[in-house]
This record gives structure tokens, sequence and C-alpha cells, in this order.
């Protein structure tokens, strides 16, 4: 069982649960396909499982690390965002979403997505590599979006809230009743979810 499946914590862990999404952080794993840092690239994808007939073996000797999502929301929550090559159309799609939502930028369709990776890059990691959290209004969180409450990540969909776990999540309880809460999602993106991209869910 090899160490590729993506928590909305960013965590890669072992699990032989499957997924819906594959992406990747560039090379990441050693000869053993034992994996020895987080990243190497601040693009961090979400692909199709297939494209173009295209087949290679997982974690090969010196190339990307394949990575896999329960679902899309998971790979965001993470920090992930749609790969410009076999998901050009969502890829476009969350683009446009995501320099509107996020005008104070002042980035366009034409600005270089790298400079939207480094944005998501400042706000999916601490200095000391730990995963990076912000507070977001209780009554403002939009379809999508991952929260963390009792140290457990948990989707929040229709103004429920679904615990997330390897095999999928559980049943639907209220959210909390506080004024704020913690968010996993990296901010920009749920700027761009709250502007109308609606992550693919395992619901």
């Amino acid at each position: 069982m090899l160490q590729n499946r993506v928590t909305p914590l960013g965590d890669i862990i072992r699990t032989n649960a499957r997924g819906a999404w594959m992406g990747n952080r560039g090379l990441i794993h050693n000869k053993q396909q034992e994996i020895n840092r987080s990243f190497r690239l601040k693009a961090w994808i979400i692909c199709l499982l297939k494209f173009k007939d295209r087949h290679r073996p997982v974690m090969a000797p010196g190339q990307y690390t394949e990575l896999f999502f329960l679902d899309e929301a998971t790979a965001f929550a993470a920090g992930h965002r749609p790969c410009a090559e076999c998901r050009r159309e969502d890829f476009i799609k969350f683009k446009s979403f995501w320099v509107k939502a996020n005008a104070g930028y002042s980035f366009d369709m034409k600005t270089p997505v790298g400079k939207i990776d480094e944005i998501i890059h400042q706000e999916r990691i601490s200095e000391d590599g730990s995963k990076k959290t912000s507070k977001i209004a209780a009554g403002d969180i939009p379809d999508g979006t991952f929260i963390l409450q009792d140290n457990n990540p948990y989707l929040v969909w229709n103004k429920k809230m679904y615990r997330w776990s390897p095999e999928g999540y559980g049943k639907a309880i209220p959210l909390p009743a506080t004024k704020e809460i913690t968010a996993l999602t990296p901010g920009s993106i749920i700027k761009a979810f709250r502007e109308g991209y609606l992550p693919q869910i395992a619901l």
C-alpha cells in the first residue's frame, strides 16, 4: 500500500480507499516509493484519473508523484487547483472565478497561473511547513469548503457539515453555533467558491 492519498489537511497517508481524482506536487518520493518531502512545486494540481490513454506506473523513479483525492473539495482544501492540461475547461472556469473573486490582486485571465499558485501556496503552508488555516464567519461559508472542528476535517454543504474520512463522509450534522469557524480551504479558493465555482464532492 503506497502513501499517496491526500487529506483535507494536506497530509499524505496510506489507505486502501480509492480516489476520484489524481494530482501532484512534483517529485516527492524516493526510489523505494516513499514520500520524502511534502512538495517540490508550488503548482499543486488536480488531474483526471484517465487522460488520452496515457498509462504509467505509479511512483516511477524520477517521475512526479501521483497523489489521489476522495473528491475535488478535498483536493481544494489541501491547496490544489485544476490542471491546465487534462482539465482545461475546469481550469479556465476556476481561474475566471478566482480572478473575479480576488480582484484585489488586479489579476486577469492573461495573468500567468504561477502567480495564482504563489498566492495559494502562501495560504496553505506556514513557515514551519504545517497546514495554514484561517477564520471565517460561520454564516458565510460557501458549499465545498472544509472546516476544522474538534481537530477533525468537515465538509460544509447545504448549511450542514459532514465529517471526512478516506472512505467518504459521515452523516450530516448542524454547523457549530459560533460566530467564527476555522477554515482549512485556502481563503482565495473559498472566495472563488463564493463567486460560483462548485467543486465536485463525494456525497
